[in-house]
C-alpha cells in the first residue's frame, strides 16, 4: 500500500448509543482528489475528524501518508499527523490578522517568508494586515486553505467548505480551490452531501450511507453502475423499474434487458438513467408527454407509459410537445438490476 495516503480498515466510532462510524474501509491514492459523498448525519465528518486525528476510533486502523496513526495499540497525534484541516465555518481566529491567521501553525522564524508566499499562492496579496470580518466569504475560505497548507502537509482535508457560500459563487469557489490544491500534488478529501461537487472536482467518490462506505468510483461508475438502489437515487434522477427474471432477461413494460446475475422467476428492479430514454413524436407512439419543463440547454419530460409515468432528459433541440404521443427507444447503455 505504498500508494496509499490514507487507509482505513474496518474503522468504527460510536458516541453513546449513536453509532457514527460503521466498519468503514477506503484507499486513497496519493495526489488524487476523493470526495466522501452522503446525506447530512451519515458520518462523514466523524470520519474526516478520525483521519484528522481529532476522535480515536474505537474498532479498526488508520494509516496516514504510509504510517500507523490509529490502531488498538496506537493514536498519533494530531499535530504529529501530515495533515491540514479546512473546516466548513473557517475557524478562523477573529482577533489576528490574515497574516498571523495563515501563519500561526508555523515556527517564527519560517513565517516572513512562507507567509508572503502562501498569501500569493491563495490570491491574497496585499491582504494580510486585514483582519477576517473585513474579507468575503471567499477571501476567507482562501485564508482557511493557506492556514492549513502552511506547514506543508501531504493530505488537505475539507469539511463542506462551500456550505456558507452564496450558491451561484459555488462553482467559482470550486474551480479556484482545485485549482491551488492540485498542481502542489496533495492529497484532498473533501467532505460534501451535494452530488454536483463531488462529481465536479474529485477523482474518485466514496459514498457513505449510515456511516458505512457502501460504494467508491469514479464519478462515471456510481451514476451508471450503483451498486444498491439507494446509492442509484442518491446520486441522481433515475427510472426504477419492476420486471420478472425469465431465461436471462428481465422483462418490464419498456422491454427485456440482461438478468444481470438473476435468476429464476424472481421479481427484481432495473434503473434507467433519464437521458437514456429516448423520445420521438409518433401518433401511434405508445407514450404521452404529460410534463415538459423546459431548463435552457436541455428539457425534463414526464411521460406516460402503460400507466407508469417516466422521465426522460433530452437535449433542447429535440422539442417534443406537451401532450404528444412519442416512441420510447433505450438508448444503448448498462441497465443495473436490483434484487
Amino acid at each position: 500500500m505504498a500508494c496509499s495516503a490514507i487507509l482505513l480498515d474496518g474503522v468504527s466510532k460510536r458516541y453513546g448509543d449513536v453509532l457514527a462510524v460503521d466498519r468503514a474501509s477506503l484507499c486513497v491514492d496519493r495526489g488524487h482528489v476523493v470526495a466522501l459523498l452522503g446525506p447530512s448525519g451519515c458520518g462523514k465528518t466523524t470520519l474526516l475528524r478520525l483521519i484528522a486525528g481529532f476522535e480515536r476510533p474505537d474498532a479498526g486502523t488508520i494509516e496516514v501518508a504510509g504510517a500507523a496513526a490509529a490502531g488498538p495499540a496506537i493514536c498519533t497525534p494530531p499535530e504529529r499527523r501530515p495533515v491540514g484541516m479546512v473546516f466548513q465555518d473557517y475557524a478562523l481566529f477573529p482577533h489576528l490578522t490574515v497574516a498571523d491567521n495563515v501563519g500561526f501553525g508555523l515556527r517564527r522564524a519560517e513565517r516572513p517568508t512562507r507567509v508572503p508566499m502562501l498569501l500569493a499562492l491563495v490570491g491574497l496579496c496585499g491582504l494580510g494586515d486585514r483582519y477576517p470580518h473585513e474579507l468575503s466569504g471567499g477571501q476567507q475560505q482562501r485564508v482557511a486553505l493557506a492556514r492549513a497548507l502552511a506547514p506543508a502537509p501531504d493530505i488537505v482535508l475539507l469539511d463542506e467548505p462551500w456550505s456558507n457560500v452564496d450558491p451561484h459563487l459555488r462553482e467559482e469557489l470550486r474551480s479556484e480551490v482545485t485549482g491551488i490544491l492540485r498542481p502542489l500534488g496533495v492529497t484532498v478529501l473533501l467532505v460534501t452531501h451535494d452530488r454536483e461537487e463531488a462529481f465536479s472536482v474529485a477523482d474518485r467518490v466514496a459514498l457513505v450511507h449510515e456511516g458505512t462506505i457502501v460504494q467508491e468510483g469514479t464519478a462515471e461508475e456510481l451514476y451508471f453502475n450503483p451498486a444498491s438502489r439507494w446509492a442509484a437515487e442518491f446520486v441522481g434522477t433515475g427510472n426504477v423499474l419492476r420486471g420478472h427474471v425469465q431465461d436471462g432477461l428481465v422483462r418490464t413494460t419498456l422491454g427485456t434487458f440482461p438478468a444481470n446475475g438473476a435468476s429464476g422467476a424472481d421479481e427484481v428492479e432495473v434503473l434507467i438513467r433519464p437521458e437514456l430514454l429516448e423520445l420521438s413524436p409518433d401518433p401511434e407512439g405508445n407514450g404521452e408527454v404529460v410534463r415538459r419543463e423546459f431548463r435552457g440547454h436541455d428539457v425534463f419530460y414526464r411521460v406516460l407509459l402503460d400507466g407508469v409515468e417516466l422521465l426522460s432528459h433530452r437535449p433542447s433541440t429535440e422539442v417534443v410537445p406537451l401532450g404528444a404521443r412519442v416512441a420510447i427507444r433505450l438508448h444503448e447503455g448498462h441497465v443495473p438490476v436490483f434484487h
